[in-house]
């Protein structure tokens, strides 16, 4: 089995050194950098290539917001899991409209981290419960915009939209909607072609913010 490759962005040293030799110590995972900032955020990830990226909302001389976007424009294959210490619902929104597709606080237990990291390596969107409800309540009463339009989707492609929006692997949504993951993913290709998108959070904040499901 591929080991996840993961590096991480985190300005304090214990905890950096913690996550290192967690990842270290795991089956299944390695570390192939931690860095104490992201001013050099582009030529890190050009040199190391992860699969994931943890990354700390709150970093010295450049943000983790402003990484995220830059990160994504430059490696929108790359999946980014933002870790923070504040449950702020602006910073929140910020992450995740800047291509974040996951988002975790800092106190989450060691295995819970683990199995974020593999969650969105698989294509999933964790969060951590608190976090979560942010979200929703961020969507629910904060985002205004074109309201039930549709982009021409079929009834699948708004069934598969609401799993995006729900955070489900492809796996899981090809076993909730008992079709292949190769179906999954062609429906989702036409779901981005449709709402002229190019990730899974760009499509989720464009559902949500013209009510689509």
């Amino acid at each position: 089995m591929k080991e996840i490759r993961v590096a991480i962005f985190e300005d304090n040293s214990s905890l950096r050194e913690g996550l290192f030799n967690l990842l270290e110590a795991s089956n299944g995972f390695t570390c192939v950098g931690a860095f104490a900032h992201c001013e050099h955020a582009i030529e890190n990830i050009e040199d190391t290539r992860p699969d994931v990226i943890l990354m700390d909302i709150e970093m010295p001389v450049v943000s983790g917001i402003e990484a995220v976007k830059k990160l994504r424009e430059k490696f929108p294959g790359i999946k980014i899991l933002m870790e923070t210490i504040f449950e702020d619902d602006d910073k929140i929104f910020q992450s995740i409209c800047n291509g974040a597709q996951g988002y975790i606080l800092k106190n989450t237990p060691p295995d819970e981290i683990l199995d974020s990291i593999k969650d969105i390596y698989e294509g999933g969107a964790p969060m951590s419960p608190v976090i979560a409800s942010k979200v929703l309540g961020i969507f629910r009463y904060n985002l205004s915009g074109n309201t039930n339009d549709s982009f021409n989707l079929s009834i699948r492609e708004k069934e598969i939209l609401k799993c995006l929006v729900e955070g489900m692997s492809y796996k899981m949504i090809a076993a909730t909607c008992f079709i292949s993951p190769d179906t999954v993913n062609g429906h989702i290709k036409n779901i981005y072609r449709k709402l002229e998108v190019h990730s899974k959070s760009e499509a989720v904040v464009k559902a949500i913010k013209g009510k689509m499901v």
